[in-house]
């Protein structure tokens, strides 16, 4: 489970054996835990996490959406 980024306590990363699925991250923070995918960056899920913060997450998923997609690439593009 590849940890991609660490900001403002929140924690962006996949697991390692959804490569079969479009390009996404996972995001926790406390109880509360979202599902992104990236292209084009839309909220798949969320539970447990305010509306503010859900819009942090999009934001901090957006600023950082091509390193991202990088290193999904990386890993499930073998």
């Amino acid at each position: 489970m590849p940890t991609l980024l660490r900001v403002e306590g929140f924690r962006f990363f996949f697991f390692s054996n959804e490569g079969q699925e479009p390009p996404h991250v996972h995001v926790s923070r406390g109880d509360g835990v979202a599902k992104l995918w990236l292209a084009p960056i839309q909220l798949a899920y969320a539970r447990g996490l305010t509306p503010a913060e859900l819009r942090r997450v999009r934001e901090l998923t957006r600023d950082h959406a091509p390193t991202f997609l990088e290193r999904w690439h990386e890993v499930f593009d073998r």
